[in-house]
């Protein structure tokens, strides 16, 4: 069972009121259990380049099943080196995505992008107490 697309938009508002109050422009994904996109939404000024950025990282999030900020840490090492190059760019191992799970089982996650790395992690996290 993966997410459910009226449970992706709700969190996708839910960011982007925190980005909001934050006075924030970003892009926000959200991904299934197969990292395959469900929705995403660009704030009127976020950053182009941002849409692949917040899928790749909630890619990242789901393949692993971890905060995409936990790959960051090993972001060099060889293995997430040959994950970036064998999806070709679309595995962003970056802090700002985390898994949506229910109990314990994981559904999808929600990468955001656009601003720093921290404050994209914030919004997603804000983003996922509304699951």
């Amino acid at each position: 069972m993966s997410i459910k697309l009226s449970d992706a938009e709700r969190m996708v508002q839910a960011a982007q009121k925190k980005a909001r109050e934050m006075g924030l422009k970003v892009v926000i994904s959200v991904v299934d259990l197969r990292g395959d996109l469900v929705t995403m939404s660009r704030m009127d000024g976020a950053p182009y380049r941002s849409i692949a950025v917040s899928k790749g990282k909630a890619f990242a999030s789901v393949e692993y099943g971890v905060p995409s900020a936990k790959l960051a840490e090993r972001a060099e090492n060889p293995v997430m080196r040959a994950m970036m190059i064998a999806e070709k760019g679309l595995f962003v191992p970056q802090q700002g995505a985390v898994p949506i799970r229910r109990g314990d089982k994981l559904l999808g996650a929600i990468g955001v992008s656009g601003a720093s790395s921290q404050e994209d992690e914030i919004i997603a996290l804000a983003a996922l107490e509304t699951f």
